[in-house]
């Protein structure tokens, strides 16, 4: 297994090596969290939100890294390889074709650490107020907390994808669920400046916990950790064997397809 997933993680990063021009594109395309901290910056959000001007800028600075190493694209890849014919012989391989798919994850967020890396320290030099370190436990957790986070969108993403067998335009679905995301999950804004029942309501749901938990994490915000991180383990384990089964499913009636 040691050796599987060596020659995966190798031969996935350096597919990605050759599109890093491409992957550069794809840090600078999320720089929606600054967007958000400039228009937040103008209104009197500190106040209201119990965080002033240092904590607006280390909670977007951070809900831009923790989106940058959980962003998902797996119902995109799947969809395109299951319309070509390229799963067809992934199937026939001794090796589930998500595992394929969480390398090339895995690969590109290696690809991604430097540019990362380059507009956190461009965001430093130019806020030099904003700039803080987290502490060791904190780093930690937030690692962690990413970590639950990027599980938690790519076996929603997977389930969707799983969806494939039976329709050609899975992905359509992914995009409608693209409109919460970016409202509850923390992106646009703390989940704080919420009412409380939209705050309630969105509790129940994955999208806090995949950007605002981890991030006030990174920041240094409170937060409850154990609600968090129990939240997350929770949409795991109900996600994971929902997967499983769907994906059963939809293989024992796949059909290729393209060329």
């Amino acid at each position: 297994m040691r050796r599987v997933a060596r020659a995966l993680l190798g031969s996935q990063y350096a597919l990605m090596l050759e599109y890093r021009a491409e992957i550069a594109l794809w840090a600078l395309s999320g720089l929606l969290p600054f967007i958000m901290l400039a228009l937040w910056r103008q209104a009197p959000a500190g106040a209201h939100l119990g965080l002033g001007s240092g904590g607006l800028d280390r909670y977007f600075l951070s809900a831009y890294l923790v989106r940058q190493f959980s962003v998902v694209w797996v119902v995109f890849a799947f969809e395109e390889d299951a319309l070509l014919g390229r799963l067809s012989p992934y199937l026939l391989q001794p090796l589930h074709p998500l595992w394929r798919y969480l390398a090339a994850h895995l690969a590109e967020q290696l690809t991604r650490l430097p540019f990362a890396a380059a507009i956190a320290a461009l965001f430093f030099v130019l806020n030099p107020g904003a700039f803080w370190l987290p502490s060791p436990g904190g780093l930690f957790l937030a690692w962690l907390a990413t970590l639950g986070a990027f599980a938690i969108s790519f076996l929603l993403q997977s389930l969707i994808a799983a969806l494939c067998f039976w329709s050609e335009k899975a992905s359509a679905l992914e995009r409608l669920l693209f409109v919460p995301y970016l409202f509850l999950s923390g992106l646009l804004a703390p989940l704080a400046a919420f009412p409380p029942g939209v705050r309630a309501m969105a509790q129940w749901t994955p999208f806090p916990w995949l950007i605002n938990f981890p991030a006030r994490l990174l920041a240094g915000l409170p937060v409850d950790a154990a609600a968090g991180f129990g939240a997350q383990l929770a949409w795991i384990a109900l996600l994971l064997p929902a997967v499983l089964l769907l994906w059963r499913a939809g293989v024992r009636r796949y059909t290729a397809m393209g060329a």
